[in-house]
């Protein structure tokens, strides 16, 4: 591949992990379990978004082909998304909601202070903006994790579920293609095994914290970057993308 076809892939894969994790969590709205966890989650889901939209708007840039932001995210199908497997997840359970976003937050936090020191100037630029608002999702979550963990029999009973469920998604994190590998040799970003270490450190302090057990399990999962998705995917698209394919000229 081209430096602009590795360029413009890797965007992708940044863009649709926000795009689909922030409409995964903006499915809570007006559900979540107290009003000050349902505003919370929505103003997560919307720093996601505004992340997904700088992603794909500098994707669709380096593309060439005349595609915005908004062509990427609402005119592709299942196939050409090129998010982890771990954001698709169903939300499930609060507490499955709450752990599946404690494991993307402490991966994304070393992804984007890596990203913070790219060596392509806009890559730098996005990643900088976006640092704060990581920052506290990685905390807020972590600290919800410890509560519930570490709360009644039954909180810590569904915070050991869900992680017991979600835990063979995170392997794909961490697993490098030669996109990302050509990527990395070229400093525009990095090796995706690099960041596995204060992953897991992040990860062993807060489970250790919060009463929970680290899964025995091996990781599986190399699934969402080379575009095999679960059927979960096609659901979130039918209806995130049900408006823009039904009205393709609607202006807002």
């Amino acid at each position: 591949m081209t430096p602009d076809a590795d360029r413009f892939e890797y965007l992708l894969r940044l863009g649709d992990n926000a795009l689909i994790l922030s409409h995964r969590l903006g499915e809570w709205c007006g559900h979540g379990p107290a009003l000050e966890e349902d505003i919370a989650l929505s103003n997560i889901a919307l720093d996601l978004l505004g992340q997904a939209q700088l992603w794909l708007g500098l994707a669709g840039e380096i593309e060439g082909a005349g595609r915005s932001a908004d062509d990427l995210a609402y005119r592709r199908d299942a196939a050409a998304f090129r998010n982890v497997l771990l954001v698709e997840r169903p939300n499930g359970d609060y507490a499955h909601t709450l752990m599946r976003q404690f494991l993307f937050d402490a991966w994304h936090i070393e992804l984007i202070g890596a990203l913070a020191q790219s060596s392509e100037a806009r890559i730098c630029e996005i990643a900088a903006k976006a640092q704060k608002e990581v920052a506290y999702h990685v905390e807020r979550s972590a600290e919800l994790v410890i509560a519930l963990g570490d709360g009644t029999a039954e909180s810590r009973a569904r915070m050991q579920t869900a992680l017991d469920a979600l835990w063979s998604y995170t392997g794909e994190l961490f697993l490098a293609d030669p996109t990302e590998q050509r990527l990395a040799a070229s400093g525009v970003a990095p090796a995706p095994e690099s960041l596995k270490p204060a992953w897991t450190r992040t990860l062993e302090a807060v489970l250790a914290e919060a009463t929970l057990k680290t899964p025995a399990s091996a990781f599986a999962h190399k699934g969402g970057k080379s575009g095999r998705h679960t059927e979960a995917l096609g659901f979130i698209l039918a209806e995130m993308q049900f408006l823009p394919r039904a009205y393709p000229d609607a202006r807002w």
